[in-house]
């Protein structure tokens, strides 16, 4: 029986993923978690086999919550299950340490596959993801600017692009007004950028934007 803690903000989203997950003998939902809080504090109390994680939780989420947990839980495979759908998120996510990654639109079927896949040791990404990971080994000078940024700087820039303030990605992301704005004039640096509608430009040239 695999045990399977489901991560996720939103109450419906859990009970949805609950449904499906019931309905098959060799799964059972070990647990819940509505925040990066309640996914660290799960390691220590609850006994589980796969983390179901959403990638945008309050508090700490994202890329960062994956390396937490994989410091904590060495062997514990991760499945992100998230609505952003850029390949970019999907390879860092792997980098961090998640076995798998899939979008919010997949079906019932291919979610239970993945979830199998992974409690096993195998690695579930789709071919898009692939072929993006294939990219990211070519020579640095083929690379572009976005694929620089590191994740922190990465997930700032999304939410810029998404339309967030300043004060709204600190609130978010339980950061500073400060550092927040020092990351912005950093992505704009590496990215040689010069305001939030170059980067948005950018982001929608390049299939990034929400």
């Amino acid at each position: 029986m695999t045990r399977v803690l489901i991560a996720d903000d939103h109450a419906l989203v859990r009970d949805g993923l609950k449904r499906i997950l019931e309905g098959n003998d060799d799964l059972t939902v070990a647990g819940e978690a509505a925040n990066g809080h309640d996914v660290l504090q799960s390691l220590e109390l609850i006994q589980f086999d796969v983390l179901l994680l959403d990638l945008s939780m309050p508090g700490r989420s994202g890329i960062e919550l994956i390396k937490l947990v994989k410091e904590r839980a060495p062997k514990l495979p991760v499945l992100v299950l998230t609505m952003h759908e850029e390949e970019q998120y999907a390879v860092r996510a792997l980098r961090a340490g998640a076995s798998g990654y899939l979008t919010k639109d997949s079906a019932a079927a291919q979610l239970v596959s993945a979830i199998r896949k992974v409690a096993s040791g195998g690695l579930f990404i789709n071919a898009a993801v692939a072929e993006q990971l294939a990219f990211n080994i070519m020579p640095a000078s083929s690379e572009l600017p976005h694929t620089l940024l590191s994740d922190r700087e990465f997930e700032i820039f999304h939410l810029l692009v998404a339309g967030k303030s300043i004060t709204d990605i600190a609130r978010q992301l339980c950061l500073s007004v400060k550092t927040v704005s020092t990351h912005k004039a950093r992505i704009l640096q590496k990215m040689r950028l010069n305001s939030i509608a170059d980067l948005t430009r950018y982001a929608i040239e390049h299939h990034i934007a929400v």
